[in-house]
């Protein structure tokens, strides 16, 4: 069962069944079965844990001539003693060149912001500019809030939306990002505000699911209102691009 799994989640042409099964269907075919779907839905996690590597099709066909020989038994072509171990070593690296690629592609997109009208780029970097004005007090580093708010990547990307959820959030502004903790406390409330903010005051070189290594952010934040002093508690747990919390702390 386990090599039947792996072959047709990954659309594998050389892996063959130890065994005799079932015809696989065509590779682009609809997914018919809930079986099919939990299966496809298994190769979409297997692939977010190489996002690391940024495969291209041709390294993608060596991982792939891999699990076709784990799965059916064929002889490794390496010993995995010795390669296994520089997995990890591979990864880091390659992480770091993507991060390092964003950032240049982040800065330019930064810059290109800062040059709109009413923008003002601050010295930590966030690139701040009102899109609509409030009439109510801004809050401090010490409020909870309660916001609506879009954030893209920089090609447009969605990540993250509470417009989308159809409901607004409540943090405190001493638990998240530190683009967020400095530019939600320039917006009045009921004003609405534009922060892009550079990896380094935003997920920096780690990233977040959804959200690359070194990637800058762009957001759009409405402040609703302030709900109150903060709790004084941890910083808000990650999870963007999942639903309900917003960006979490650095």
């Amino acid at each position: 069962m386990r090599r039947w799994i792996l072959c047709s989640m990954l659309a594998l042409g050389a892996c063959k069944p130890a065994t005799p099964a079932a015809p696989r269907p065509a590779a682009n075919a609809p997914l018919a079965t809930d079986d099919e779907r939990t299966l496809y839905a298994l190769g979409l996690v297997m692939g977010q844990r190489m996002d690391d590597f940024n495969l291209t099709p041709a390294e993608l066909a060596v991982v792939q001539r891999g699990i076709a020989d784990k799965v059916t038994g064929a002889r490794p072509q390496v010993e995995l003693n010795q390669w296994g171990p520089r997995i990890n070593t591979m990864a880091q690296a390659r992480q770091g060149r993507r991060s390092e690629q964003e950032k240049v592609r982040g800065r330019a997109f930064a810059d290109t912001a800062a040059h709109e009208t009413g923008a003002e780029r601050l010295p930590s970097g966030l690139v701040f500019r009102t899109l609509r004005e409030g009439n109510g007090p801004t809050p401090t580093a010490a409020n909870t809030v309660r916001v609506h708010y879009r954030g893209t990547l920089i090609d447009g990307t969605e990540f993250d939306s509470s417009y989308t959820r159809g409901e607004p959030v409540e943090f405190p502004l001493s638990g998240v990002v530190p683009c967020w903790t400095e530019g939600v406390q320039r917006i009045r409330v009921g004003g609405k505000a534009r922060l892009v903010c550079p990896s380094d005051i935003a997920y920096g070189d780690r990233g977040q699911r959804g959200i690359p290594p070194g990637a800058t952010l762009n957001f759009e934040v409405e402040l609703i209102s302030i709900v109150g002093p903060g709790d004084g508690g941890a910083p808000a747990a990650p999870a963007m691009p999942t639903p309900p919390t917003p960006p979490p702390a650095h």
